[in-house]
């Protein structure tokens, strides 16, 4: 079955099943939800806009909106809100029935398919860090929210989900930390029932990079901004209309708004060993002249964007590590050797029980650190250690998966060398997606 018929299918399921969902009995998300999932299964795989598109200003409301944090019940408890276990239901649907049958093909084109970009537009994926008052779904904090949809999605394949996943990211930056004049600008044209491109850029080539002080320079001159320099590993850079990058500006680390057709801006493409369904590139800045009023939030809030990012990354990692425990589980304990399954074999099973015990250990990291950027609190200790789990043990993971699988790992037949490959790179880019 083709990769568009299931979107079809997709559609119509996702539609019988959360009809009757209470976070549908409002009659707006209802209307919203109709909209998505009908335009998505009719447009099939419709092309993506053309680059270039022009920007109005907007003056926008007085204050800007912002997502809620989320409340504090005084106890710990991992359960999700019906809220969020419907979208996460409806992410795993998604990345079972379209992303994991698209993700060979993907790897191999680097490239997202058309078809699989409208199913992600349809489920309302770019929506996802957006307040409802600003036609998104978002109620309150959105970084769990966030990490239990990039689970699911990467479980499909990460680097599908880091393709679509990042116009989510801006407009996740933009309802965090924007104006309410950048908010009125920009904000439509990422919460369209067919959104635009955009890409969020923090990542740079140069040896010991520190995402904390970029060397992308942006130097005031009156009204305008002249930046120079290059960001790397942009997802879907080609395809973008619209980049949130992060520069230094007055000796601060800040995020800048920068629109695709800004004179100075050229694209390089950039292949790299994973992620390569996000069709990375770099974004190169010469003497390129923005408007100083896109600046976007403080250098606190650029801080927070790392952070958020470096959670998603971790979701992300989460995952895939899940997709290599489902592959090898069932692998070592169907394959024979001497007589019996392979699993028997001490080594086999204790490193199967190393995964086990590994995943549980980012996941509950990942979680925390994102409740505690929900709630608005002190998440530098949490992120930091959802970060090095993922640094040290994701790596790991993908390799002990290529291992297990012997000479059926190290072949494009079967999924593990490209989850080994994607792997590498979760503990390692910055930016790209947002929490």
């Amino acid at each position: 079955m083709s990769v568009s018929t299931q979107l079809q299918r997709y559609a119509v399921r996702a539609l019988g099943h959360l009809g009757g969902h209470p976070f549908l009995a409002d009659k707006r998300r209802r209307a919203q939800f109709g909209r998505w999932l009908g335009s998505g299964a009719r447009r099939g795989v419709e092309a993506q806009q053309a680059v270039g598109r022009a920007f109005a200003r907007r003056a926008g409301s007085v204050r800007p909106v912002r997502p809620h944090p989320t409340e504090d019940h005084g106890v710990f408890d991992l359960t999700p809100t019906d809220d969020q276990a419907m979208l996460r239901d409806a992410a795993k649907e998604l990345a079972t029935d379209v992303l994991r049958p698209a993700a060979s093909a993907a790897d191999s084109a680097r490239g997202i398919p058309p078809e699989v970009a409208a199913a992600g537009a349809a489920m309302g994926l770019h929506l996802v860090g957006v307040p409802t008052t600003l036609d998104g779904i978002a109620e309150s904090g959105t970084a769990v929210t966030a990490a239990l949809v990039l689970e699911e999605l990467a479980h499909g394949d990460l680097g599908l989900a880091v393709a679509l996943m990042g116009t989510a990211s801006v407009a996740t930056a933009l309802s965090l930390y924007g104006t309410p004049a950048q908010q009125a600008t920009y904000l439509p044209h990422l919460t369209a029932e067919q959104p635009m491109v955009a890409a969020l850029a923090m990542q740079e080539p140069q040896p010991l990079f520190d995402a904390t002080t970029p060397r992308t320079n942006a130097t005031r001159e009156g009204d305008e901004l002249v930046v120079t320099g290059t960001k790397a590993l942009v997802a879907r850079v080609a395809e973008a209309e619209l980049f949130v990058i992060s520069v230094t500006h007055e000796e601060a680390a800040r995020l800048l708004i920068v629109e695709a057709n800004t004179p100075g801006l050229t694209i390089e493409d950039e292949p790299a060993m994973g992620v390569r369904a996000a069709a990375t590139g770099r974004l190169v800045l010469t003497d390129a002249r923005v408007p100083a009023a896109n600046l976007l939030g403080s250098a606190d809030d650029h801080l927070d964007a790392l952070r958020r990012s470096r959670v998603a990354w971790s979701a992300l990692a989460v995952g895939t590590v899940r997709a290599v425990l489902d592959q090898v589980s069932g692998y070592v304990t169907e394959r024979h050797a001497f007589g019996e399954p392979v699993a028997h074999r001490q080594s086999v099973a204790f490193m199967v029980a190393n995964i086990a015990i590994d995943l549980d250990a980012m996941r509950l990291a990942t979680w925390r650190a994102a409740a505690l950027l929900d709630a608005g609190q002190d998440a530098r200790e949490a992120v930091a250690h959802a970060r090095t789990l993922t640094s040290v043990h994701a790596p790991r993971i993908g390799s002990d998966g290529v291992q297990l699988l012997g000479g059926h790992g190290f072949v494009k037949e079967f999924d593990n060398e490209r989850w080994y490959r994607d792997l590498r790179g979760a503990g390692m880019i910055e930016g790209v997606v947002l929490a």
